[in-house]
């Protein structure tokens, strides 16, 4: 690895401490951070890959899609992913190529298509999701379980007034500042 991927591989590891995004709030700093660690491709790919997943990070995230939403349009695939219909092909396919996937005609529009998970991809999806059951294991390893139930209760608590904002902040907009 040459001089400039370490400082880009250094840059992006202090990019993750909440002190590096200047909010006030250091909640907001904190989950941020956490954001931008459990959501960036590189990472995911990285503990994929030392953890021996033959899937990479794509196929994950579209795997818990399905599993968690149902059957979706590859245009509603692509804005729930971020990515291009062109990238959604090309995840299909070699999801398709792995019997994880099929495609359908959508009842509703005999015009359009929907992706599904397969009985393999169901099993295949839950594994996904067991993994992340371990991710979280292993950070809340030394906490005691009082913690882990305290913290728990609070993040529900604030994952229920988030989405009720948002919901108000798509309608209206934000609130005029204090």
């Amino acid at each position: 690895m040459g001089d400039e991927d370490e400082d880009r591989g250094t840059e992006q590891q202090r990019r993750l401490v909440a002190e590096d995004f200047p909010y006030r709030s250091t909640l907001l700093a904190n989950l941020s951070a956490l954001i931008l660690l459990w959501d960036s491709p590189a990472v995911q790919g990285q503990i994929l890959a030392k953890s021996g997943e033959s899937l990479d990070q794509p196929s994950h995230q579209t795997l818990r899609l399905l599993l968690a939403w149902g059957s979706l349009r590859p245009t509603a695939l692509a804005d729930e992913l971020g990515v291009g219909a062109s990238y959604v092909s090309k995840i299909v396919r070699r999801l398709e190529a792995d019997a994880l996937v099929q495609r359908s005609t959508d009842p509703k529009d005999r015009r359009a298509t929907l992706i599904s998970l397969t009985q393999a991809g169901v099993e295949a999806a839950r594994g996904v999701y067991a993994l992340g059951d371990r991710m979280i294991s292993e950070v809340l390893e030394d906490w005691s379980a009082s913690d882990i139930r305290r913290y728990t209760a609070l993040t529900e608590r604030f994952v229920d007034d988030a989405i009720r904002s948002t919901a108000r902040m798509r309608e209206q907009g934000l609130r005029p500042p204090p």
